[in-house]
């Protein structure tokens, strides 16, 4: 059902008012059980996943680009009964706060997080999760992308988020992962530190990456879990202060980046992508 709106005040739009409102986001979004994929690639891989779409925004000019998408989620080209909200740049912008130049935008429907058992037992297609990324209180939302595009990239199964880490399905989040945020399994571990115990009653090698005296080297880590049976979860902290001392006194092992150039670490997001390419399954295929 293609809506031509020219009222950027219009109440059918209040799902995409003012999205540059970080504070309105977080706090709506959830509430309200959806959240916002933007461009056709994003909109095309939640569709992919089996998210479900609430409407979409989109500058006319977009439509035959986003037909595929449309009629994907609604069963024809022009929307069916979910509308397909049209407007003028200038409109657009005014409902949205900022330039709408990646082809358009949906609200999407939540999915329901699975419990973390359930997340590990699916992954690799039944076979078991065998390398986890646990994200521990990261609260820049770039970051958090960063780390599912990484994750998605090198082949890891999962990834666990504290109560406290932004929300992998935040509209930048979702942008900088290139929507592969709805590729890699995930779901929200309800406490924390204590899902440290549960991942090690799972059988999982519990790594704290941290800057401590006793941690060990990354590589020698990588190779002290290479074998087949192995099953490894990578813990990463906030961007300031790490991770929490009761998480490293939990883990079962430290673990390090060695740093050369007076430099102690590295942002959150490049130091998943070393880890996780360090610790990669030798002749795994990454999901697809």
């Amino acid at each position: 059902m293609i809506v031509s709106v020219t009222d950027a005040r219009a109440e059918e739009l209040a799902d995409y008012t003012r999205l540059t409102d970080v504070r309105l986001r977080t706090r709506l979004e959830p509430e309200q059980g959806l959240y916002m994929a933007e461009s056709t690639q994003v909109i095309m891989r939640a569709i992919a996943a089996g998210h479900r779409p609430r409407s979409f925004l989109m500058a006319p000019r977009w439509l035959p680009v986003m037909e595929p998408a449309i009629a994907a989620s609604c069963g024809s080209a022009d929307g069916g009964a979910t509308p397909v909200y049209v407007a003028e740049e200038p409109v657009l912008e005014a409902i949205t706060g900022f330039h709408l130049h990646r082809g358009a935008l949906a609200a999407m429907h939540r999915p329901h997080l699975a419990p973390m058992s359930k997340i590990l037992g699916a992954a690799r297609g039944g076979a078991g999760a065998r390398r986890v990324a646990v994200l521990e209180d990261i609260v820049d939302h770039t970051n958090v992308g960063a780390v599912f595009r990484s994750a998605a990239a090198l082949g890891v199964d999962a990834v666990l988020v504290s109560p406290s880490c932004a929300d992998p399905l935040y509209r930048r989040a979702v942008r900088v992962s290139m929507g592969t945020v709805f590729q890699v399994p995930w779901t929200r571990v309800p406490e924390w530190p204590a899902g440290v115990s549960a991942l090690q009653g799972l059988g999982f090698t519990v790594a704290a990456l941290a800057l401590r005296e006793d941690a060990v080297d990354l590589d020698a880590f990588a190779q002290s879990v290479a074998g087949p049976g192995s099953r490894v979860a990578l813990v990463l902290g906030t961007e300031g202060d790490g991770l929490k001392r009761g998480t490293v006194d939990a883990a079962d092992i430290a673990v390090r980046i060695p740093m050369s150039g007076e430099v102690d670490s590295l942002n959150v997001a490049a130091a998943s992508a070393v880890a996780f390419w360090a610790t990669r399954v030798t002749g795994q295929t990454p999901p697809a």
